[in-house]
């Protein structure tokens, strides 16, 4: 499998706190691999700086086998990468369709972009329910999956996603993460930065611990689920 995104040596500042310390991984093309770590590790950080967000102070971002570290952030939609940001930020005033439809901003295919809505509909159920609805009169679950869906409507061959279980109900994260599997399974890529790291260590092919801007540990997810210092730091109940 050929890597779609490589992370080389990126170092991020915030004034004078060195945030990330020359941060290195790759995300093979179908792969699910998961950022996890404590409150302030750098997880945030590192995805907000692959998405053009932050600027890196030095280091270098490939994606699809180009530098996109001079891309900006809302050109990189239409490179195939969506960001499914911390926080859900849907657009709280305009209706769950109208949410949608942002997400396709990049495309001008009308019929494929009908197949494309009609694909979510039928992957959240839920959200074709509430289609005139504004986005902010629903629960934090339902936000999360229009954020996902919205996502989904720029067609993208990879997503980043930050912390989507974060303040969901257990019912909720459990179908979230079912969700981001299935996603993956239709061939999108994904990069997951999450808290929960047993949940994200359960759906993911690979993984990294950041600790304190630095990444400490590396491996199959499946291999970190059982390394006893990734048990005693994530994992205990």
């Amino acid at each position: 499998m050929e890597n779609i995104l490589e992370i080389r040596n990126l170092n991020v500042y915030y004034g004078v706190i060195h945030a990330i310390k020359d941060v290195s991984f790759t995300v093979r093309q179908g792969e699910i691999v998961t950022l996890i770590g404590a409150n302030g590790a750098g997880k945030t950080t590192t995805l907000q700086t692959i998405t053009g967000l932050i600027p890196p102070r030095s280091g270098e971002i490939i994606y699809q086998g180009k530098s996109i570290n001079k891309v900006p952030g809302h050109k990189l939609v239409s490179h195939g990468m969506a960001h499914v940001p911390e926080g859900r930020r849907v657009f709280a005033d305009l209706t769950v369709y109208q949410n949608l439809m942002l997400g396709a901003f990049t495309r001008n295919d009308k019929a494929a972009i009908e197949e494309d809505l009609e694909m979510v509909y039928t992957r959240f159920p839920r959200l074709k329910e509430r289609v005139s609805q504004p986005a902010g009169t629903l629960s934090g679950g339902e936000q999360q999956m229009l954020a996902m869906g919205r996502a989904l409507m720029s067609k993208p061959s990879m997503m980043l996603m930050d912390e989507p279980s974060m303040g969901l109900s257990p019912i909720y994260v459990n179908e979230i993460f079912d969700i981001i599997r299935k996603i993956n399974e239709d061939g999108v890529t994904i990069l997951l930065v999450e808290q929960n790291a047993n949940k994200a260590l359960n759906i993911a092919n690979r993984a990294y611990v950041l600790e304190t801007g630095r990444i400490v540990l590396e491996g199959d997810a499946k291999d970190l689920l059982t390394d006893p210092q990734v048990k005693a730091a994530y994992l205990s109940e």
